[in-house]
C-alpha cells in the first residue's frame, strides 16, 4: 500500500486514466478478434488489478465476467507463489471452480510492472464459442457434469517471457472444434493484455510510479466511501424476495432461489439460505458467479461517478450455502448457471432491494442463449452462439427500452449480414415483439422475435428462462409477457437440445419488461 496522498484533481485524472486503459484493452480485443461473438457481439471484458489482487479499474463490459475476475487473479497469485513470473508471462484459465465463470469464458491474466517493480495484473476474459465438450458451442442444454461442457483449464502459462508455451497452446487447440478461430481470439486477448503494460509504463513515465501506485489505493478507497454512503442512505432492515429457474435441463421442475438482504448502517449482507441444493443439470452457479450478480445489484444503487472496483464492493457480505444452486461444488455442471441463474439472482436481489428503495420493474431476466453448430464438410466445423435482447423494465422516470440486453449481459446482437456470411444459417425474422412489455403508467420494453433457418444439418442448444414466469411489474404495473421457444412452430422447453435438419427454423420470442405504476 502506498502512503502517498493525491489531491482530488490528480486522483480524478488518474482514475479516468486507469479506466481508459481498461477501455482501450477492450477496444483492441474487439477489433483484433476473429470470431463474430467477440468482434460483433463484444462478449468480452477487460480490467486492471493491483499486486494484491484488488480490482482497480474495469471497462464497461460484461457484469458477469467482471464480478468474477478477482477469483481468477487470486488463482494466478497462488500459482505464482510456486514459480515466480517474469515480464511477458501470461496465464490462461477457465475452470469455474478456480476463478472462472463457465468453460467458454477463457481468462488471460498478465502480471505487469511499474517502474521495474511488480505492479499488478492486466486481465481479459472472452467467450470462446467452442471449447470442446459434448455439443458444438460448449453450452449443452443437458450436461450433468462439468467435463461434458468442454476442456477445463486450470491456471497455466500460455506465454512465457512473451512467447507461447507451445505444448499448452497445442493441447488447448486440439480439444476445440474451431482451432483457427480460437487461436485468433487468444492472440487478440494477448495483444490487449500487452497493451496494458505499455500504457501503464507511459502513465508512470508521465506521473511517476509512486503516484500511479497511490492512485490504485486511493481510487479503491474513494469507491468504498461512495458505496458505503449509498448503503447508509437506505433504511436499516431485512428485505426478502424469492424466485426460480425454470428447469435445469434435466427436469422441468422449478429450481427455487431465496434471498434476504440485510442493511445495517453502511454495510449490506445478502443471504441465500433457503435456496435449492445444487441440481443434476447445469443451472448451478459457482460462488464467483453468484458474487457477480450481487455486485451488479449493488452497482445499480450507486452514483455513476463511483468507480467500479474492489472498494465499491467492500461493504457487501454474501452468504450462500455450500453445495447449493448458488454455491455449487465441483464437478457440478454450470454452463447455464453463468448465463441464466446469474440473471435470476440479480433480479431477485433487486426485488428484495425494491422493498428498501424505488427501483424499476424487472427486465426480461434471461439471456436467451442460442447455440447452433455443425460441420464436417468442406468448410469444416462451425459454431454460432448468440444471446438475444428483450424488454427492460419501466421505471418512475419513463418506459423501459425495447430489444436490449439487460442485467448480467451487456452485449450487442450479431448483425444479420455477419451471421449469414459466416454460418450456413439464414435469418427469417428479426423484429420487435409488439405489445410484450407490461402495461402501466410507464410501459415495459418489448422483447424481440428472431427466427433462424438452418441451411444444413446442425445441433441446437437453447438455454433460456422466463418462459413460464413473467417479469414482474413495479408500483402496480403489469407483468411483461413471457418468452417462447419454437422449432418449426412447435414449442420447446426453456432448456432444450435438438438435432436440426436442413430447412428447420428456430424461433425465439423474448420476454417483455415489467410495467411501472398503474395505467
Amino acid at each position: 500500500m502506498s502512503e502517498a496522498r493525491l489531491d482530488p484533481v490528480t486522483l480524478s485524472v488518474l482514475t479516468s486514466a486507469l479506466a481508459g486503459i481498461a477501455e482501450e484493452m477492450g477496444a483492441l480485443l474487439i477489433h483484433s478478434a476473429y470470431s463474430s461473438n467477440i468482434k460483433e457481439r463484444r462478449d468480452c471484458s477487460a480490467a486492471l488489478f493491483d499486486a494484491d489482487g484488488r480490482m482497480v479499474a474495469q471497462a464497461e463490459h460484461i457484469p458477469v465476467h467482471l464480478g468474477a475476475m478477482p477469483e481468477a487473479v487470486a488463482a494466478v497469485i497462488e500459482r505464482e507463489a510456486r514459480e515466480r513470473s517474469q515480464r511477458g508471462d501470461v496465464f490462461a484459465l477457465n475452470d469455474p471452480y478456480t476463478g472462472g465463470t463457465h468453460l467458454p469464458d477463457i481468462t488471460l491474466v498478465s502480471p505487469f510492472a511499474i517502474g521495474g517493480e511488480p505492479g499488478g495484473y492486466a486481465v481479459t476474459r472472452a467467450h470462446h464459442s467452442d471449447v470442446g465438450g459434448m455439443r458444438p458451442g460448449s453450452m449443452p442444454s443437458d450436461s450433468r457434469e462439468l467435463y461434458q461442457e468442454g476442456l477445463v483449464i486450470p491456471p497455466v502459462r500460455l506465454a512465457r517471457a512473451g512467447e507461447y508455451v507451445p505444448d499448452v497452446l497445442e493441447l488447448l487447440l486440439a480439444n476445440v472444434r474451431t482451432p483457427h478461430i480460437r487461436r485468433g481470439d487468444l492472440r487478440a486477448q494477448l495483444a490487449a493484455n500487452g497493451l496494458a503494460q505499455t500504457r501503464l509504463e507511459e502513465l508512470a513515465g508521465r506521473r511517476g510510479g509512486d503516484t500511479v501506485r497511490a492512485a490504485f489505493d486511493e481510487t479503491i478507497a474513494y469507491a468504498e466511501r461512495g458505496a458505503r454512503a449509498a448503503i447508509a442512505a437506505l433504511p436499516d432492515g431485512r428485505f426478502e424476495a424469492g424466485g426460480e429457474i425454470e428447469g435445469d435441463g434435466v427436469s422441468e421442475d422449478d429450481v427455487p432461489i431465496a434471498v434476504a438482504v440485510e442493511i445495517e448502517g453502511d454495510a449490506m449482507r445478502v443471504d441465500f439460505e433457503g435456496s435449492s441444493p445444487q441440481v443434476p443439470g447445469n443451472v448451478n452457479c459457482p460462488f464467483a458467479v453468484t458474487r457477480s450478480a450481487c455486485y451488479f445489484a449493488l452497482r445499480v444503487l450507486l452514483n455513476a461517478e463511483v468507480p467500479t472496483n474492489a472498494g465499491a464492493y467492500s461493504a457487501l457480505e454474501i452468504r450462500a450455502p455450500r453445495d447449493s444452486v448458488v454455491n455449487a461444488s465441483k464437478p457440478a455442471a454450470v454452463v447455464a448457471g453463468n448465463v441464466e441463474t446469474s440473471q435470476r439472482i440479480a433480479d431477485i436481489v433487486l426485488a428484495a432491494l425494491g422493498h428498501a428503495t424505488e427501483l424499476p420493474a424487472a427486465g426480461q431476466g434471461t439471456m436467451n442463449n442460442v447455440v447452433i453448430g455443425g460441420g464436417g464438410g468442406a468448410e469444416g466445423d462451425w459454431t454460432y452462439y448468440e444471446t438475444i435482447g428483450g424488454g427492460q423494465g419501466a421505471g418512475p422516470d419513463g418506459p423501459g427500452p425495447s430489444g436490449v440486453h439487460v442485467g448480467m449481459s451487456n452485449t450487442l446482437n450479431t448483425p444479420i449480414e455477419a451471421l449469414e456470411l459466416e454460418y450456413p444459417l439464414r435469418v427469417e425474422r428479426y423484429e420487435l415483439r409488439d405489445g410484450s412489455g407490461g402495461e402501466g403508467r410507464h410501459r415495459g420494453g418489448d422483447g424481440v422475435v428472431r427466427a433462424v433457418r438452418a441451411l444444413e444439418p446442425a445441433s441446437l442448444s437453447l438455454l433460456t428462462d422466463r418462459r413460464r414466469h413473467a417479469p414482474r411489474g413495479a408500483a402496480g404495473g403489469g407483468t411483461g409477457r413471457p418468452g417462447e421457444n419454437l422449432l418449426n412452430g412447435e414449442p420447446l422447453p426453456p432448456k432444450a437440445g435438438r438435432e436440426l435438419a436442413a430447412g428447420d427454423v428456430v424461433e425465439l420470442r423474448t420476454p417483455g419488461g415489467g410495467g411501472y405504476g398503474r395505467a
